[in-house]
């Protein structure tokens, strides 16, 4: 998929979904934003702890996860963001504007950490609560040596697992210099380059230390994961082909998100102490810290499904220019996915933070009643939705505007 090909005509059913070409902006994909947004709510969802909907996101009936989703979307969106730069201004240049963008992404982890761990120390302090957020999630070595800790903190040698996303997207992001250099000096050596670097990952290799004190690695290896994030850069920057619309590709990978269902499926797993010892025998096919090989086959069949699914430049998801209440309603519905995964940094910033405090909310209002675990829910991703629209506002510049007179 080129940028021109994923870029669908404005229309008057696009305009919630694409940016105007004339007002000097990019112009958006609507199926990066649908899927980036839908990702945002499952990863909130993902996060928050004791979540009864944890038991129906695609995790549970797969090898992937909305992980690999944000990483793929990620990569297709720095093709758009920061191809251009590349191109017209040169590899120097297109390096600087990724290093400001990872300048960008390291202070957001860093103001993530500080937030989410103070916030956990007042909620320990408060005395109100039995449950303790500062074991759950093993924030204590890092208060018991504060002045080591913090500069592993900074250093990026200090990654507790539940702030690992973050750290590894910018790993990625700085190598996407490196990987668009080899690709002007051969698009093979490109190739090469990224699935060496995912081999290594795989024999342990490559990793990066997340504890002074340990051997332990990062959580997301992110020489492992950057070849699914390469992988949509790779498609939306046109150096690989869309694949074909082709009938047996449709049943080949449905067959595999299909046959992989028992593997994954926690209710059959538990079941079957057979698939259990499959599962720790080829647990390095599946892992997740290293991204195994057999995630990345089912999220490739599952994304072919989903790209076939939502037809040529999205236009199945898009609302129909006219139609009754129904369109109405998905149109509104659809401007708001879109407008999420148009700011999905801020978003997943946000709900990381927010997941902690809807767990807060279940431990206090008790997670048996569905009632309640729908009100914690929707009020998440109304703090989204609210985040998402507040951050395009201000990204607007609305003082900017001169002012109407009469």
């Amino acid at each position: 998929m080129t940028l021109a090909e994923t870029t669908p005509m404005p229309s008057p059913a696009a305009k919630a979904a694409v940016t105007s070409a004339q007002s000097g902006q990019r112009i958006r994909d609507p199926r990066l934003d649908f899927f980036r947004g839908i990702v945002m709510f499952i990863i909130l969802i993902a996060h928050t702890p004791g979540n009864w909907l944890t038991l129906w996101i695609p995790a549970r009936f797969g090898f992937s996860d909305a992980t690999e989703v944000f990483v793929f979307c990620s990569g297709m969106a720095s093709a758009i963001a920061f191809g251009a730069v590349f191109r017209d201004q040169g590899l120097l240049m297109g390096a600087a504007r990724t290093a400001f963008r990872c300048w960008q992404v390291y202070w957001a982890h860093i103001a993530l950490f500080f937030a989410i761990a103070g916030t956990m120390v007042v909620l320990n302090n408060t005395g109100w609560f039995e449950r303790d957020y500062v074991g759950q999630l093993n924030l204590y070595p890092f208060f018991k040596r504060p002045e080591e800790n913090l500069v592993g903190l900074l250093t990026l040698t200090y990654v507790p697992n539940y702030f690992d996303i973050l750290p590894m997207y910018l790993v990625v992001l700085a190598m996407m210099p490196v990987v668009i250099a080899a690709h002007r000096a051969h698009p093979l050596l490109a190739l090469a380059l990224v699935a060496t670097v995912w081999f290594g990952a795989q024999i342990e290799y490559l990793a990066l230390p997340a504890e002074p004190w340990s051997a332990r690695e990062w959580f997301f290896n992110p020489f492992g994961w950057q070849l699914v994030f390469f992988t949509g850069f790779a498609f939306m920057a046109g150096w690989l082909p869309a694949p074909p619309r082709n009938k047996l590709l449709v049943i080949l990978a449905t067959v595999v998100v299909v046959v992989i269902i028992p593997l994954a499926y926690y209710r059959i797993t538990r079941q079957l102490p057979e698939v259990r010892a499959w599962r720790k025998e080829y647990n390095f096919l599946i892992a997740k810290t290293d991204f195994g090989i057999l995630r990345y086959v089912h999220f490739l069949a599952l994304a072919y499904l989903c790209w076939i699914a939502v037809g040529e430049a999205g236009r199945r998801i898009l609302p129909p220019q006219t139609g009754g209440i129904l369109a109405d309603v998905w149109r509104k519905a659809l401007a708001i996915i879109m407008k999420v995964g148009q700011q999905s940094l801020a978003v997943f910033i946000t709900s990381m933070f927010t997941a902690r405090l809807l767990g807060v909310a279940l431990d206090t209002l008790g997670r048996k009643s569905l009632f309640n675990q729908l009100v914690v829910n929707l009020a998440g991703f109304m703090i989204l939705i609210g985040v998402a629209y507040g951050v395009g506002w201000f990204k607007s510049q609305p003082w900017r505007k001169k002012a109407v007179t009469g």
